[in-house]
């Protein structure tokens, strides 16, 4: 999946930011003035165990997550214990970390649910030397050694406005001069980071469409609930029947959204719905005209990239930020402050901080067929 993934997506959109690159097997610490990071002789991440905790099992979104984990831990002699609960709640997220602990797990990665919920139950894991990281979803950033993010609150809200934009433009609208109603559909206002994007789509709304109009400003949320999403995705179209925007920033949300415009009778020509899921689960309704576009990330190597991250400081390797820490299988990725992706968050001296994914690719009817996750 990785290798082809990684083929189609030079073919895909290119966005700005990339934090790691090219290939390597060594690892690199010990930040030099530059913030370049100079070469030291790294602790082997062989023989460790990493709990991989996803917000809710059964989504395409973390099974695929899981599956690119698992291919790459053969390959780094690490095992990668999943463990999760088909409920999207803050109680069993604590019962897995709190198992975790208990049985002496090396480290913890997690996609949070609520990152107020875990935080006790990570900050004991923690006292008890366990490492944690983050990944698609964080914690408090106090809560947890390394994250694993797919792009900067800026680089993904403005992923997500500019494939609304192509959606109205392929519907004959000017989404600088025509009038534009909008809302946002996704899982829980407590997950931060589909919270920063959509603060930064707003921005960016704001900012460059003033004639956008959005019909529901405290937003639609699902709750990460296959089934809630399709009746809250229903509840939208009902209470703004003639909406021309909907943006789901959630891969349970979307699918959902997508489900209830179909049994509304809705398409591409007289709705725009966009937002991230994996190019797998939404195929079907682009194929049937439901959508134009929608984006995501390779989530099989973010989950992989957490991972080993867990590892490399279970087993004793040291990072600052500024630090570049060379994956094996994919490359070289520099360790950033956490204000990167959360504004006036402080970043701790050591073991502390943001890794970002290098890049993302928006998928249509043209190369969807191109992506198999």
């Amino acid at each position: 999946m990785k290798k082809v993934f990684a083929l189609m997506l030079s073919l895909a959109m290119a966005l700005s930011l990339v934090a790691c690159g090219g290939q390597g097997g060594g690892s690199t610490s010990g930040a030099d003035s530059s913030g370049a990071g100079s070469n030291t002789t790294a602790n082997s991440v062989e023989g460790k165990t990493v709990t991989f905790i996803p917000k809710v099992t059964g989504n395409a979104f973390f099974e695929v997550a899981n599956d690119g984990a698992q291919k790459l831990a053969k390959d780094w002699g690490i095992t990668v214990d999943y463990q999760g609960s088909p409920n999207a709640a803050v109680a069993d997220q604590v019962q897995v970390i709190n198992t975790a602990v208990a049985s002496g797990t090396d480290a913890i990665c997690i996609s949070t649910v609520d990152a107020a919920g875990v935080a006790d139950a990570l900050q004991a894991a923690r006292d008890a030397g366990v490492v944690v990281t983050t990944w698609d979803s964080d914690a408090a950033v106090g809560d947890r050694d390394l994250m694993v993010s797919q792009g900067t609150p800026e680089v993904l809200g403005r992923m997500l406005v500019d494939m609304a934009v192509t959606g109205l433009e392929a519907r004959g609208i000017d989404p600088k001069a025509d009038e534009v109603t909008y809302c946002w559909h996704y899982s829980q206002a407590t997950v931060t980071d589909q919270n920063s994007w959509q603060v930064a789509g707003e921005a960016i709304i704001a900012k460059e469409y003033p004639n956008w109009k959005n019909v529901a400003p405290d937003n639609y949320y699902s709750n990460q609930d296959a089934e809630q999403a399709i009746t809250v995705g229903e509840a939208v179209l009902a209470a703004h029947p003639d909406i021309d925007v909907i943006i789901c920033n959630d891969s349970t949300a979307l699918p959902g959204q997508l489900q209830a415009a179909e049994n509304k009778g809705y398409n591409k020509d007289n709705i725009t719905i966009t937002g991230f899921a994996t190019p797998n689960s939404i195929k079907e309704y682009c194929s049937n005209g439901t959508l134009v576009n929608w984006g995501l990330w390779d989530c099989g190597i973010q989950g992989g990239m957490g991972c080993y991250l867990a590892a490399y400081l279970a087993a004793g390797n040291e990072v600052h930020v500024g630090d570049v820490i060379s994956i094996p299988g994919i490359g070289d990725c520099e360790v950033l402050s956490n204000d990167s992706i959360a504004e006036g968050a402080d970043t701790a001296k050591t073991n502390n901080g943001v890794v970002l994914l290098p890049e993302r690719a928006v998928f249509n009817a043209e190369n969807m067929n191109n992506y198999d996750f």
